[in-house]
């Protein structure tokens, strides 16, 4: 059974669907399910001209640095609504972390946001961050950018990173994965409907939904370093996930059941939370030789 705690995350859904659909006011901000982390320090700066924060717990391994990509469909997500959530993993890891904002949509599709993301991880290798030192992180539409980041990388010539983290990972831009039916009745936001709709927004008019850059799923993943993946079992991305790891040459995927997607949300207030990020923290510490 899910706790009390973790409800919160399934009343923030249920609330973000009613503001949707026009039945009541915005549902409660996103940061508000976070707690605050002690002892870490949030320092604002720029990467690639870019907004940025690095997020410092006291004792950490500044050396070692975990990339972070914020979810939100790539049409919302900012360093205030996830600047809690990464410190909680910054601290559990005992490294930094670096957020940064992207361009987000409808202004500017696709491939915008890899090419930021790709941007930002050339500039913190441009600071003596040496590519076996850093691992990438992001929920949602932040999870498929921790992939299709290192496929543009890749394509750059940049040396890839030790790891990757995606957790509730959107990177099905088809929208056509069978637990759009078989959890519709299990969460209370995310449809085909509405996927598809972020889907195109993101992609443009002019966009492909099988392009590998924005779909990962029809890219070769070859010479990617091990991947982590974290999904909810009641979240109708459920298969989104799954793919990526199927697809994956070395991936590892926890699926925690009653949970909702990016759960990891309510880090320092839900156990379930807690012991999400605590995984994460002791899967990549060895990949960074931590």
């Amino acid at each position: 059974m899910p706790s009390a705690q973790s409800e919160a995350v399934r009343r923030h859904w249920t609330e973000a669907r009613r503001a949707m659909d026009g039945d009541q006011p915005a549902s409660t901000p996103w940061e508000d399910l976070t707690a605050e982390p002690n002892d870490v320090d949030f320092i604002q700066t720029e990467a690639a001209n870019l907004p940025a924060m690095w997020a410092v717990p006291d004792g950490c391994a500044e050396d070692r640095v975990l990339l972070c990509m914020h979810g939100g469909g790539f049409i919302s997500g900012s360093i205030a609504t996830h600047r809690k959530l990464f410190g909680h993993l910054a601290k559990a890891a005992g490294v930094r972390t670096l957020i940064f904002e992207y361009r987000l949509a409808p202004a500017h599709v696709h491939p915008t946001q890899v090419d930021d993301a790709t941007d930002v991880y050339s500039w913190l290798l441009n600071q003596g961050i040496s590519a076996e030192h850093i691992a990438f992180t992001g929920d949602s539409a932040g999870g498929g950018l921790s992939i299709t980041t290192q496929l543009r990388a890749r394509e750059r010539g940049l040396p890839l990173p030790a790891a990757a983290m995606p957790f509730s990972p959107w990177v099905d831009m088809e929208v056509i994965g069978e637990t759009y039916d078989t959890n519709r009745g299990r969460d209370p936001f995310f449809n085909r409907d509405s996927v598809r709709q972020f889907a195109a927004t993101f992609l443009g008019e002019r966009g492909d939904p099988r392009d590998p850059m924005a779909n990962p799923l029809y890219a070769d993943l070859a010479g990617l370093g091990p991947i982590y993946i974290q999904v909810g079992g009641d979240e109708t991305l459920l298969d989104d996930a799954r793919r990526l790891a199927e697809h994956a040459p070395e991936a590892r995927l926890d699926v925690f059941p009653g949970m909702l997607h990016t759960f990891q949300m309510a880090a320092g207030n839900a156990p379930e939370a807690d012991e999400a990020i605590q995984r994460m923290a002791a899967w990549v510490r060895p990949k960074l030789n931590r």
